[in-house]
């Protein structure tokens, strides 16, 4: 009888909080969407129980928004799905010629394969020293003195697309912007340095740039800015391209590395590994190029016969860790344009969104039509999902037996782990968080074309999420 009685009473403390938690999440949204900055915008909250998947709150939970960069959660979700948590990219270094008195009359090529964490700061065996220096010990470890021919970035396995459809002129010039490359190189980014003028709207000065590519050109328009009003410059470029404009403004007081997409990083690799040679005395007689400018030029080239080295990236674990907490748009399209590969299409954007459609299709009905998506990272404006959407996926990983990695993956924001998003107009959140009553709750939330400053709408949304606390 006492164990019938504790467990009623169990049962209507559950039912209570319950429903003490779902009027908490109505009356907070319902003045989050009654606020003037949503006047003309729209926004959209899903909250699903973690472990039964059942909806405790949904508005607008079937309407497409634009996720901005919420959507690597899916993109990173499909991966460990269909690629494996322990998936892991090969590079390789090798040759082609004959070797004769230590000298190699042939090409060097490295071969990519789409990762892109090589050259990474991030990972001890993906730096740049450490992999130049590795490779230049197996060219020296064959024998190799002094090389007859080129130096040659195998670029080809992703095509000459490397921009997806969608993305605007003035993101793809900037670090965030850059291209899904199968051969990348320090996450397709340089370091650009400024030296602000005199005063207020003087002409800055660039002093130095961290890429060692001799053809291309940095034009600076760059004025200087007034005290306090920090980084406001934009680079306006494309890929592949040899001319880099760098516009905007540039703080007097402001001490800071301006960061920029490099237009071609297999050629800027292949760069790298000349100069490491040269400087330890193994001279190149031949161009250093790559085999997209070779195909251009109708230049005959061949795969290398012989593989000096197969460096393996990091697991897609410790990938997708990165790109969660630092929102790195690189990683998520080219994880998009590896899941078509995996699944034998060839490995353009547009395949990969294809087959992640398909897959949460197949896996939980979820129609293509609630994600109409053209990227894997949220940078485009033109993307569009549904909260309920995403919250299924989301929820979806938690019998899986990566989530914990997953889950690590995300940050910590606002007491709750959950990643951000944002574009122009655009604010979202999605992730995991426990209920005071226990309740493991998933969640999606986006607002779009609100007004007014991004900080105000940012602290109504966390207030609205803090009532799943």
């Amino acid at each position: 009888m006492k164990q019938y009685i504790f467990s009623a009473l169990l049962l209507f403390t559950q039912l209570v909080n319950a429903q003490s938690l779902v009027s908490g999440i109505e009356k907070a949204y319902s003045k989050f969407e009654n606020d003037p900055q949503l006047t003309y915008g729209l926004g959209s909250l899903t909250v699903l129980n973690a472990e039964t998947g059942k909806v405790v709150f949904s508005k607008n939970g079937t309407i497409g928004l634009a996720p901005a960069s919420t959507l690597k959660t899916v993109t990173s979700i499909t991966a460990f799905n269909l690629l494996g948590s322990d998936f892991k990219w090969e590079t390789t270094l090798g040759y082609t010629g004959t070797i004769a008195n230590g000298i190699l009359s042939g090409d060097i090529i490295i071969t990519g394969s789409g990762d892109p964490t090589l050259g990474s700061e991030r990972y001890s065996q993906s730096k740049r020293e450490v992999l130049l220096n590795a490779w230049k010990t197996a060219i020296k470890n064959a024998g190799i003195k002094k090389i007859n021919g080129r130096i040659i970035g195998d670029d080809n396995l992703f095509g000459t697309q490397i921009i997806p459809l969608g993305w605007i002129w003035q993101d793809i010039g900037n670090y965030y912007g850059a291209g899904a490359s199968s051969l990348s190189w320090k996450e397709n980014q340089f370091g650009v340095k400024f030296k602000a003028g005199k005063q207020q709207g003087e002409l800055t000065t660039v002093t130095e740039s961290t890429i060692s590519l001799p053809q291309l050109k940095l034009i600076n328009e760059v004025i200087t800015g007034s005290p306090g009003s920090g980084d406001n410059v934009y680079a306006y470029s494309a890929p592949f391209t040899d001319i880099i404009y760098l516009r905007g403004t540039y703080g007097i007081d402001l001490k800071k590395t301006i960061m920029v997409s490099t237009p071609d990083p297999a050629l800027s690799l292949s760069y790298d590994l000349k100069e490491i040679l040269n400087n330890d005395g193994i001279s190149v007689n031949g161009v250093t190029t790559t085999t997209r400018r070779l195909d251009l030029a109708k230049e005959n080239y061949s795969k290398p016969a012989h593989i000096l080295n197969a460096y393996s990236s990091p697991s897609l674990i410790q990938t997708v860790y990165w790109l969660n907490q630092k929102s790195i748009n690189l990683y998520a399209e080219n994880m998009l344009k590896t899941i078509a590969l995996k699944q034998g299409k060839a490995s353009i954007t547009e395949n990969g969104v294809a087959e992640v459609q398909k897959f949460w299709y197949g896996k939980m009905k979820i129609s293509p039509n609630a994600m109409a998506i053209l990227d894997g990272s949220g940078l485009s404006p033109e993307n569009r999902i549904t909260t309920m959407a995403m919250a299924s996926i989301l929820q979806s990983t938690t019998k899986e037996p990566w989530y914990k990695y997953f889950y690590e993956s995300l940050p910590l924001n606002n007491g709750m782990r959950m990643k951000s998003g944002s574009i122009r107009n655009v604010l979202a959140y999605a992730g995991y968080h426990k209920s005071a009553s226990g309740t493991p709750l998933v969640f999606a939330f986006i607002t779009n074309n609100y007004s007014g400053s991004t900080s105000a709408i940012k602290q109504k949304m966390f207030n609205v999420l803090d009532e799943l606390k």
